[in-house]
């Protein structure tokens, strides 16, 4: 009798676990093996079991192999674009300047309102699409350009829908709490009242998974942002917020009090919201795309991030207006390049650390019992991933085991 049941096996890989004290967790001229969508078995060649019952085999022929990429923030359900913003902060007008003038995020809404959800959905599928095409076998969609019940509710059903259609996992967040929409200009706290009553409803409907917040001086206030942390609190739903990206506003540490997924952005971030993270946990979402696209100058703390052991999680913010990036690798790039981190802390920050600012512990490392969601790459180191760019580097994709076509 075999000892071990395999549905299969991946052979003469180059492994990057990100597991153990060995750089990258890299283990080379490797095996791994897979039953019941989980890493069953891996481990040098010379070490394969002799014993075991292998339903297929594949040998990558010394290629990387990977966990799955993890984007663990974007806003990639909406309609239309907004390359005429692209143009006009080409032409000297600031963020903050293209808001005030009825752009940037009320922009989206208009478009995201007048279409409906196949519509929504047949606009946002290439670009979830190209994210996977690029390895990512996770991700995250946020609400945030219906700002009413019904459409905030159309755009939380499409990203559902993506997952289902595509076959991987998409975690899905509200995001009411974006902008102000127009039918509530002159009263933010009204709205923070509507959007907090349809939370419940959205829950029941399964449609939240979490709950975030445009922390911010054109965004809300603090104290608005914790009456919505509050709810989402009495209904067992974990928080993440946009915090300190212009400002510091105490975002990350308001985050952390409420035992928060994540703090995103955080480049305004001091000292004591980064001792808060690290007091609770709460990862630092880096989005080098935004820092790019605004040609930003504030880099977020990270060496201060590095002191206190804050986990450092990389995503594209795939949006249409500051971070139009629809690969995560290439985020992974901006993120060594802007921010100055390693290719090991950015392949990690794609991966387990972006699992964890999801909240999922099951992805993100290669190591017995978890999730068989894997990327080879054609490379043979994994410095290469953060070092190329562009180009098609994703040679094959696994999520649970199964390969996609």
């Amino acid at each position: 009798m075999p000892a071990h049941r395999w549905d299969l096996l991946l052979t003469h890989a180059t492994l990057a676990t990100l597991d153990g004290e060995a750089p990258f967790g890299l283990l080379e001229n490797a095996a791994l093996a897979i039953a019941d969508g989980h890493i069953a078995w891996l481990g040098p060649m010379d070490a394969l079991p002799k014993r075991a019952s292998i339903g297929r085999s594949e040998d990558l022929g010394g290629r990387l192999l990977t966990p799955a990429l993890v984007d663990c923030h974007t806003h990639l359900v909406f309609a239309g674009n907004r390359a005429n913003e692209f143009d006009m902060r080409l032409n000297g007008a600031s963020y903050e300047q293209i808001a005030r003038a009825g752009g940037g995020i009320r922009s989206s809404v208009a478009a995201v309102r007048q279409a409906d959800e196949d519509e929504l959905l047949r606009q946002s599928l290439p670009r979830a699409r190209a994210l996977l095409g690029d390895g990512v076998t996770t991700l995250e969609i946020k609400s945030g350009y219906g700002l009413d019940l019904d459409n905030e509710r159309k755009m939380l059903r499409v990203a559902r829908r993506i997952g289902q259609l595509l076959g991987i996992g998409v975690r899905t967040t509200y995001l009411a709490a974006h902008a102000l929409p127009p039918e509530y200009r002159d009263d933010a706290d009204g709205y923070v009242d509507a959007l907090i009553d349809w939370l419940p409803q959205l829950h029941a409907e399964g449609l939240v998974d979490a709950v975030d917040a445009f922390c911010e001086s054109i965004g809300f206030s603090p104290a608005q942002t914790r009456r919505l942390f509050e709810a989402a609190r009495t209904l067992g739903i974990p928080v993440k917020l946009h915090a300190d990206q212009l400002s510091d506003l105490g975002g990350a540490a308001l985050t952390a009090e409420f035992g928060g997924l994540s703090a995103d952005h955080v480049e305004y971030t001091g000292e004591d919201g980064v001792r808060a993270m690290a007091k609770r946990g709460t990862v630092a979402v880096l989005l080098p795309g935004a820092f790019h696209v605004l040609r930003e100058t504030k880099l977020p703390p990270i060496a201060l991030l590095r002191e206190h052991g804050v986990a450092m999680a990389v995503a594209t913010d795939c949006n249409p207006g500051t971070s139009p990036l629809l690969s995560l690798r290439q985020a992974m790039q901006l993120a060594c390049t802007h921010f100055r981190l390693t290719p090991e802390e950015a392949l990690r920050g794609a991966t387990v650390n972006a699992a964890r600012a999801l909240g999922l512990a099951d992805r993100g490392i290669l190591r017995k019992g978890l999730r068989a969601d894997l990327v080879a790459w054609e490379v043979a180191h994994p410095a290469e991933l953060c070092y190329w760019l562009g180009g098609q580097l994703a040679t094959r994709i696994y999520v649970a085991g199964q390969p996609l076509s």
